[in-house]
């Protein structure tokens, strides 16, 4: 959603570094194209205004004391960076779970925001943390609301409470009612209300939550807004703040190529923080909301930390340490090690998500989305296809083993071809760089490039005569 606000960023603090010193008048020019950069990701006006009018006098005050030969770009840079945490919220904020369960959470917003598939991805988060969370189908408008709510629940193992079919009948608010106390008498400690939406903001749709609420007493509101709307949304979400209250904001739909202006905006009109986000149709495409995470996005930095938070989930421990195992141990990297790196990849999420966290992504926008992610399922089926024997030992695949995996994959023989071509070409690398030996090709040292220093040749050491002598000096 902000890859061209995020190219805009880049461009912009990459003329500014390549400047050296800066002047008064750089800072002026680098205010006006966020100006225009924020225009155009539908930013709020009064909004834009508050977040340069910040910028501009903090780094006015900067300027002066910066000492000369320091990196003067980067400093403006830290104060956009600490600018844009704050418009978007400064601190994370969490569900504040009752001292008294069960916590009572009701979801309130427009059709079509996402409220019920976000019901359930709210559940499938909670219970994955140890807690017993109960899904409430309150939503008795829109047509099949009720029905999407159960299979959902089923899919995620969480059940669901729906005495009413819906469909324009039943009373919403004896459902929330009788849902909680259900909730009570069962012992579950986590309720979650789905509640109906309208296409607009009307006296009805008011009426019905305001009851909901003045029922149930939930413990927090969330407000459910897509993020696909632009700064309808602000509207949207004042009219509800004024009218039922609510406590924190959900975006959805952030995987859309909408500008993202009402993520930027909506925190610092309604005073309201955004907790959690959506970010596809999938169950687990959710995450909780982190203003620095957010803004290091913008700003084209990445943000590691949720790709790490989500390398752990998806990689088992025990995998990954018998994997260090083996390469303390000078073992190869095997098929049969890849193909498990592969099944922890694919429960990440998609590639391009995936890649899409890396710093500098904006920048590689095109190739992103052109990234084929068949190409991981057409490579898993290769590996797959091949016994424990020949994943452990590639040398063995002569040209019938390789036949008849191209036959069980279902692809040709050529690819079968390529792929221990590559993997090969990777291992015999692997092999190079744990002996200490840069690959042909390779920067000298990938850590830091900048420091590469030319390898410095050692005269090779005569071997001694003597057995004992010479086996000592090998393992030296």
């Amino acid at each position: 959603m902000f890859d061209a606000l995020s190219a805009r960023f880049a461009k912009t603090f990459g003329g500014l570094r390549a400047k050296g010193k800066i002047s008064s008048s750089d800072i002026e020019s680098v205010i006006e194209e966020i100006k225009s950069a924020l225009l155009e990701a539908d930013v709020a006006q009064e909004v834009i205004d508050l977040f340069t009018d910040r910028i501009q006098s903090q780094s006015a005050a900067l300027l002066p004391t910066l000492q000369a030969g320091s990196n003067q770009a980067q400093a403006i840079f830290d104060v956009v960076n600490s600018e844009l945490i704050s418009i978007l919220g400064s601190e994370a904020r969490r569900i504040r779970f009752s001292k008294n369960p069960p916590t009572v959470l009701m979801l309130a917003g427009l059709q079509g925001a996402g409220k019920t598939t976000l019901a359930a991805k709210l559940a499938k988060f909670y219970k994955d943390q140890g807690n017993t969370p109960l899904l409430v189908a309150a939503d008795l408008q829109r047509p099949n609301a009720v029905t999407q709510l159960q299979v959902l629940g089923q899919q995620i193992d969480v059940p669901v409470f729906a005495p009413e079919q819906g469909n324009g009948s039943g009373n919403a608010v004896q459902v929330a009612r009788d849902g909680v106390a259900f909730a009570q008498s069962k012992l579950y400690n986590m309720v979650i209300v789905d509640t109906a939406g309208r296409l607009g903001v009307d006296d009805e749709l008011m009426d019905e939550a305001i009851a909901i609420r003045n029922q149930i007493k939930p413990d927090e509101i969330l407000f459910v807004i897509d993020a696909m709307i632009g700064q309808s949304a602000i509207n949207t979400a004042r009219a509800f703040e004024q009218g039922v209250g609510f406590d924190g904001l959900v975006l959805t739909k952030l995987d859309g190529d909408a500008r993202g202006g009402a993520a930027l905006s909506i925190t610092e009109i309604i005073k309201r923080p955004i907790m959690f986000v959506s970010t596809g149709e999938k169950i687990s495409d959710f995450d909780l909301f982190y203003p620095d995470r957010m803004a290091s996005r913008i700003l084209g930095l990445g943000d590691v930390a949720t790709l790490a938070e989500q390398a752990k989930k998806a990689l088992n421990p025990e995998t990954s340490a018998k994997l260090e195992e083996k390469f303390a141990r000078g073992d190869d990297f095997t098929l049969e090690d890849f193909l498990e790196q592969l099944e922890a990849m694919a429960k990440m999420g998609s590639m391009g998500k995936l890649l899409s966290m890396l710093p500098g992504a904006a920048s590689m926008k095109k190739q992103i989305e052109n990234f084929d992610e068949s190409e991981i399922t057409r490579t898993k089926a290769i590996v797959q296809s091949m016994t424990p024997h020949e994943r452990r030992d590639i040398k063995v695949l002569n040209g019938t083993r390789r036949s008849r995996i191209a036959r069980g994959s279902g692809r040709a023989v050529s690819e079968v071809n390529s792929l221990v071509e590559r993997f090969s070409a990777a291992q015999k690398a692997m092999k190079q760089m744990r002996s200490g030996n840069v690959p042909a090709g390779m920067p000298a040292a990938m850590g830091d490039m900048r420091s590469a220093k030319p390898a410095v040749a050692h005269k090779k050491k005569s071997k001694s005569g003597n057995p004992a002598k010479r086996a000592a000096e090998e393992r030296e």
